[in-house]
């Protein structure tokens, strides 16, 4: 992490872009969003764009506070979870500290390790953070809540830092949000399981202390007013998750069914997308697949040049993925 300023990660989800640019009709299998999202109607007034929003967020931190039984100085709330994550790092990070990053996952770890002077530690290093996805993006890997527990305990006075993005359309109860302990910081966010990529909503769980800097350091009045209204709303819909988990299951398991009939490799997963891996580079195959009307995660910028992850859909989007990589791989 030395040398050069970095450049900005590569993501997914490119979609709007492409549709501007194109003006074709393409299904986005690249942004790993809930296809089953329960319908949320925040209550929402335009007299509220003429105040700012309360910069403590009170009444959203007590909504989470209840959802999840924390209390509300150890809830933080952003911009959504990358701004967090920016955050996070310059709160517990600076000029040397050792960082310890397991890939292939989600490149905004490293990127803002490095901003706040983050180094990469050698093996047997002590760390003063060490970055968990959970599940892992890209390769879907999930973690049970007892090695996240026990991988806190060995923290040594650093920081356990969990991205618990995908772990509503995943297993919940592997999470470790309710699990108080000062060396672990718990990211979560709003995209993925309420599938709203545009309203940039985070939260994080954490020691007290930390809290507070995170929230001090944040950017004053981060998370707009509609954000604010909308998570509110999407909170007391939460329990309806259940039956978008079980539906992704489903999918997700007849999707790897119709796939193990070509030549490639399935990733296991136990969330709402899958990684597949070629005898090949998969960069061609990915420009084919666009021209057929679907856009994939290429993962080069992964490190997986072989490698596509795909987002779990609903059946008739599935069937087309199908069908189009059947007749890119002739």
């Amino acid at each position: 992490m030395n040398g050069t300023f970095p450049e900005k990660v590569v993501h997914g989800g490119k979609i709007k872009q492409i549709r501007e640019d194109t003006g074709r009709s393409v299904i986005d299998f690249s942004a790993n969003l809930n296809p089953f999202v329960p319908v949320v109607t925040p209550d929402f007034s335009p007299d509220l764009l003429g105040s700012y929003p309360d910069d403590q967020y009170m009444v959203l931190k007590e909504t989470i506070s209840a959802r999840f039984n924390r209390p509300v100085d150890e809830i933080a709330v952003g911009n959504g979870s990358i701004e967090l994550i920016r955050v996070f790092c310059l709160a517990t990070l600076s000029p040397g500290k050792r960082v310890r990053i397991m890939n292939p996952t989600f490149g905004e770890y490293e990127l803002s390790a490095r901003l706040a002077g983050g180094l990469p530690a050698s093996p047997g290093e002590r760390v003063q953070v060490r970055f968990i996805c959970n599940p892992n993006n890209p390769t879907g890997d999930l973690l049970p809540r007892r090695d996240i527990i026990a991988m806190a305990g060995g923290c040594s006075g650093g920081h356990l830092f969990v991205d618990e993005a995908f772990i509503e359309l995943s297993d919940p109860a592997q999470s470790v949000a309710d699990v108080r302990d000062p060396a672990l910081f718990v990211l979560r966010s709003l995209t993925k399981c309420f599938a709203v990529p545009g309203l940039r909503f985070g939260y994080a769980f954490g020691d007290s202390d930390l809290i507070r800097k995170v929230e001090t350091i944040r950017p004053p009045w981060s998370v707009n007013t509609f954000a604010e209204q909308y998570a509110i709303a999407a909170f007391r819909m939460y329990d309806l998750l259940e039956a978008s988990r079980s539906k992704i299951a489903r999918e997700r398991e007849w999707l790897v069914q119709e796939l193990s009939r070509f030549t490639l490799t399935i990733h296991p997963s136990a969330v709402n997308f899958l990684l597949l891996t070629f005898p090949f580079d998969a960069g061609p195959l990915c420009a084919r697949l666009l021209e057929g009307g679907v856009l994939v995660r290429d993962c080069h910028s992964f490190g997986l040049p072989n490698s596509v992850r795909i987002a779990i859909r609903t059946r008739d989007e599935n069937c087309a993925l199908v069908e189009v990589l059947e007749r890119c791989l002739r």
